[in-house]
């Protein structure tokens, strides 16, 4: 794989007329702008990376990428490292426990609906995949304009049963953040009543909760093994916002995902 990737940088830097003494000026140039002398390349490093299958450092592939105007991702797809795939390697388990995630971590580009069918009703339940007619890639910087920062995402992590049997756990919610303030009020159902994401100490909390002065209790469902908690606001925990979407597998088996069946003793 190396020694293919390093035929690749040759090939790469005969095609754009550079010697290996231009690059390892330009590498000296960027070194200097950068203020960071790991970015040098001298020649007979270069010559190892192209003839030996030596692997370049990240700082060196980050120059290479500079000097030859390629994409980051791309020189690391030569040594064998996808960056588009890092979320669906098969056989990597879940983090066991709720964060924050990035789902555009390690993207360029994104396939996306570009035709629908005109038909479309959204007061009717529909398969989403039979609706969409053509799909299409598109570079991520393209939409970054049409993002919302008031939104970010969290996973409920595989042992986080707080909102259990609402929110099943490996569930991802999408929360806005613009609705950081605890409402309080009469709810005419549990789908009513606001469900927040919050962020302590040491870990992220998706749950119902009530804040009086300083208190903030963390309150899951009444059908949960997880009991209640009561925290100091904002200095324990804080509110990220609240939970407006959520995306879970329905086939979610508590087979293979068994929660507690006491709750633990309060502390």
């Amino acid at each position: 794989m190396t020694n293919a990737a390093g035929q690749l940088l040759r090939a790469k830097r005969e095609q754009l007329g550079l010697t290996i003494r231009e690059v390892e000026t330009a590498s000296q140039k960027l070194a200097a702008l950068r203020g960071n002398d790991e970015l040098v390349i001298n020649i007979s490093r270069l010559s190892d990376f192209e003839t030996k299958g030596n692997v370049p450092s990240i700082f060196r592939l980050y120059a290479l990428a500079v000097i030859y105007a390629m994409d980051y991702s791309e020189l690391l797809s030569w040594y064998g490292l996808e960056l588009a795939d890092q979320s669906r390697i098969q056989g990597w388990e879940p983090t066991p426990r709720t964060n924050k995630v990035d789902l555009t971590a390690g993207l360029t580009e994104i396939e996306i609906p570009i035709k629908v069918d005109p038909g479309f009703d959204i007061s009717r339940t529909s398969n989403i995949g039979r609706l969409i007619q053509r799909w299409g890639i598109v570079p991520l910087a393209f939409l970054k304009e049409l993002s919302d920062s008031r939104f970010t995402y969290g996973y409920v992590g595989t042992e986080d049963f707080t909102m259990y049997p609402l929110i099943l756990p490996g569930s991802f919610v999408r929360i806005d953040e613009s609705k950081s303030k605890v409402a309080h009020g009469m709810w005419r159902s549990e789908y009513e009543r606001p469900i927040y994401f919050i962020e302590s100490r040491d870990e992220f909390i998706c749950s119902w909760c009530t804040l009086k002065g300083s208190q903030l209790t963390i309150q899951p469902h009444p059908l949960s093994p997880v009991p209640s908690r009561v925290m100091k606001h904002p200095h324990e925990a804080e509110v990220i916002g609240q939970v407006v979407g959520v995306a879970m597998n329905l086939t979610w088996s508590a087979d293979v995902q068994q929660p507690p069946k006491e709750r633990p003793a309060l502390t």
